[in-house]
């Protein structure tokens, strides 16, 4: 029996032979204006037809025949394959395998959880619409388990509810990782609009799929811009959630949906605020590689290297000002190795009809300042700072009590040398100066099963 990336391939081989051969023939047809030519000179005896070339009429006759062939014999490959028309693997649930919806799964973070999800034998199927994520961080993974029936890639915009009630209705998902969202403070203040569709509104089309299509466990991505800029320290999973920009109140919002929705269903919940994520795949599968036009938004992570690597001038500190002990911010940095492993963790402990709302951090505060001289040790290089005003929205000091994690998932993080957490993102970043270095139009030449959805 054929698997499903199989069948596709051979549908495709035999479609690019088609097409190949095809190409072959016209090649032979005269230029356009050749057949110009052609015409003028035959334009006093087209009338009856009695000077046309029997020859050349043979010869579009046999070119015709031989594409009406080659299509029957491609549609007759794929009926008499066994698989023909036959439910997928992802469209039916099986006794032992859980079926995981990962949403921004092409991401920095999505990419992470969907390899650790791989590796404890879920089964995974990726949306991304591609605008923040990679399809090379796809195919990296669909290379490191290539069997059929884990892993396959759909491409959908989660602002399209046709389209998301579409592959929710064709796909037998046991539960959603909800990772998809922009996620930039500064470009939050600059278009709050985007923010709001993207976060909020997009999750409100993910539930009501989820409602619909009878899927009852959800693991939301929130986020510490949650609570805005508590006047107390460490932030508990109590503190007031007062969010000061565009991005935290998006979430904020996402957050009061989810649970105005779940206290009238039997619905699992799992909603992880996490704080500033660092650090990459350990083994070098995977690293960040956000979008150049978005550097300037990004993570001071992703700067930081930018600069090391003669990207740009110089590191751009924000705010030196802020009452903390150095002047700069100070934030509680998480490696996403860690972060993914809590995902997991809460997915394992999730319970139908209750909720559970997590601080994933390391409980402890860096500042700007400590975490510039640690990637300069990280990189080894001498990195030029350059320190400016405030940027819009950011808050002098947020870090975790992660108590409550470390209590009732027996989560604590354990990538917590902020040093050899950066030493082993520049090593991915030093091995891939061009990100994945898959343009997005490689999307169709992907080997797992690849799906478009859209209106």
């Amino acid at each position: 029996m054929l698997p499903i990336g199989r069948k596709f391939s051979n549908a495709v081989a035999t479609h690019h032979l088609l097409r190949s051969s095809l190409e072959s023939e016209l090649e032979n047809f005269p230029s356009t204006s050749a057949r110009t030519q052609q015409r003028s000179n035959r334009s006093m005896s087209l009338g009856g037809m009695d000077c046309a070339d029997p020859k050349k009429k043979n010869n579009i006759v046999g070119k015709l025949i031989m594409a009406a062939t080659l299509t029957a014999m491609c549609i007759l490959m794929l009926k008499q394959s066994p698989n023909f028309n036959s439910p997928s693997q992802f469209s039916r649930h099986e006794p032992g395998v859980v079926h995981v919806l990962v949403t921004g799964g092409a991401g920095y973070i999505g990419s992470h959880a969907t390899l650790r999800l791989l590796k404890d034998s879920y089964r995974v199927t990726v949306v991304d619409n591609l605008s923040r994520g990679n399809i090379g961080a796809i195919k990296v993974l669909q290379q490191l388990f290539p069997e059929p029936g884990r892993l396959q890639f759909i491409y959908a915009d989660l602002g399209d509810a046709k389209a998301v009630h579409k592959f929710f209705s064709e796909n037998a998902f046991d539960a959603v990782m909800h990772f998809a969202a922009v996620a930039y403070v500064g470009e939050s203040t600059l278009d709050p609009l985007k923010y709001y569709h993207n976060i909020t509104s997009n999750t409100l089309v993910v539930l009501e799929a989820m409602a619909a299509h009878g899927v009852k466990t959800l693991i939301y991505s929130s986020t510490c811009a949650t609570y805005g800029e508590p006047l107390k320290m460490p932030i508990t999973e109590v503190t007031p959630q007062l969010p000061i920009n565009p991005y935290g109140k998006a979430k904020k919002m996402a957050e009061d949906i989810i649970l105005d929705f779940h206290k009238n269903s039997d619905m699992a919940v799992m909603i992880l605020r996490y704080f500033n994520v660092i650090g990459s795949d350990p083994e070098g599968r995977l690293g960040e590689a956000p979008r150049p036009e978005l550097r300037e938004h990004g993570r001071i992570s992703g700067a930081c290297f930018d600069a090391a690597r003669g990207i740009i001038s110089g590191l751009k500190v924000r705010g030196t000002d802020y009452k903390t002990t150095d002047g700069t911010c100070i934030r509680d940095y998480i490696d996403v190795t860690d972060l993914v492993d809590a995902h997991v963790k809460a997915l394992e402990k999730a319970k139908p009809r209750h909720v559970g709302i997590y601080n994933v951090g390391t409980g402890r505060g860096r500042s700007v300042k400590e975490f510039v001289e640690a990637c300069k040790k990280a990189t080894g290089v001498p990195i030029k700072v350059d320190f400016l005003p405030r940027r819009p929205g950011d808050y002098a000091e947020v870090y975790s009590d992660p108590t409550k994690i470390r209590e009732e998932l027996n989560w604590t993080a354990q990538h917590t040398n902020l040093q050899k957490s950066l030493q082993i993102a520049w090593r991915w970043q030093k091995t891939h100066l061009n990100g994945y270095g898959t343009p997005q139009a490689e999307l169709g030449k992907s080997n797992c099963p690849v799906r478009f959805f859209w209106r």
